[in-house]
């Protein structure tokens, strides 16, 4: 049974002491601390007599080493060994002054920025490589099974996500690309007057939307759409621990979450790039009917024998790096997830982010290496 602690105060001559009993822990300390400090605060000579407390926590040390101030010391205690012990290391713990750390100013704090954001790179490199190394595991894996075990191939959530992520998409890709080429028509078309050479816009119309807006519109709305989505989905996953659940139940992540999105990406977007050039050419061709009055037959034409399906070729050849691309970025932020929703947002934020910067560095070397080989 607990007992309140208490202490008594006996003054011999010049040297009063300190009599304590109870128990002097958490619970049951209560007033007694302040009590102390208040009998003994102008007494530095006082001596303490522990032998009849019961127990003893940090608190109830703390509160004697308080009470005693500066003046207490080891040497004017009589206790039993273990709340001897107790004391000493409470004493020697408040007797620790903080450091006060400066804070890096100027050329300092620069250079710690620059280290730690080298240091933040190598780490992204690294995990990023193991992610990739594990998606082209499972990959490979799946592809024999293609041949080997149908069945093994989770069939289902493939076609939910190509769903999802490619035929819902059809509506915004193609608005957003009509739009895109009625506007690079108006512009061609304005400045091309000005040389009396507005029926070359079928061809300015036909290079730009066929070999590089169809495909880099559309990645980018993947982008905004598919990668967040999936940063999203998979990241509430992980906060709620279903994947380490799975885990647990022996069934990888990857081949359960990341490789689905990945293929349904791979597969639908070719067909969101032929509707976005389809939606390209149209609202180009609905740009130069109203201002030139060149009809659908003179328009396609020009695109047919002047353009050619190379680059369509070059437009598509792009496709699967760039859905690899988004649909890896968006599921490998979405398994980064902390265990809160502001790691959430900053992840999906990432994912949009990151996605978008892959997909317009993509196109880039592209077209250099394109340039390069004269294509």
């Amino acid at each position: 049974m607990e007992k309140p602690a208490e202490f008594q105060l006996q003054n011999d001559k010049d040297h009063p002491t300190v009599i304590l009993g109870g128990d002097w822990t958490t619970n049951m300390l209560g007033a007694a601390g302040a009590a102390l400090a208040r009998e003994i605060g102008n007494s530095p000579d006082a001596t303490f007599d522990l032998m009849a407390v019961r127990r003893m926590d940090t608190a109830g040390a703390f509160a004697i080493v308080r009470a005693a101030g500066d003046h207490f010391s080891l040497d004017r205690v009589t206790s039993r060994p273990e709340t001897r012990r107790l004391l000493e290391l409470v004493s020697n713990a408040v007797k620790v002054k903080p450091v006060v750390r400066r804070e890096p100013k100027g050329f300092h704090q620069l250079t710690i920025r620059i280290g730690r954001s080298v240091v933040d790179l190598g780490v992204e490199f690294i995990t990023t490589m193991g992610f990739l190394g594990h998606l082209l595991v499972v990959t490979v894996r799946a592809a024999v099974n293609l041949f080997v075990a149908p069945r093994k191939i989770r069939w289902a959530p493939i076609f939910t996500q190509m769903e999802r992520a490619g035929l819902d998409a059809i509506p915004i890709v193609a608005i957003t690309t009509f739009f895109i080429g009625a506007v690079v028509a108006l512009l061609g078309v304005n400045m091309l007057k000005q040389f009396g050479a507005e029926v070359y816009a079928v061809e300015l119309i036909g290079v730009a939307v066929i070999r590089e807006f169809n495909i880099v519109i559309t990645a980018v709305l993947l982008s905004g759409r598919s990668a967040s989505a999936f940063a999203a989905e998979l990241g509430s996953m992980k906060m709620q621990q279903e994947i380490d659940a799975m885990q647990v139940m022996g069934v990888d992540p990857f081949e359960a979450l990341v490789l689905p999105r990945f293929v349904a990406l791979l597969v639908t977007i070719p067909l969101l790039t032929f509707v976005a050039t389809l939606a390209g050419l149209l609202g180009g061709l609905m740009v130069t009917w109203s201002t030139l009055g060149l009809g659908p037959t003179f328009f396609l034409q020009r695109i047919v024998e002047n353009v050619g399906p190379t680059h369509l070729y070059v437009a598509l050849s792009k496709a699967p790096v760039m859905a690899g691309v988004v649909a890896g970025i968006g599921c490998r932020q979405g398994l980064l997830v902390g265990g809160d929703v502001q790691s959430l947002g900053q992840r999906v934020t990432a994912a949009v982010v990151h996605a978008i910067f892959a997909v317009i560095m993509i196109d880039a070397a592209f077209a250099l290496v394109y340039m390069q080989l004269d294509i």
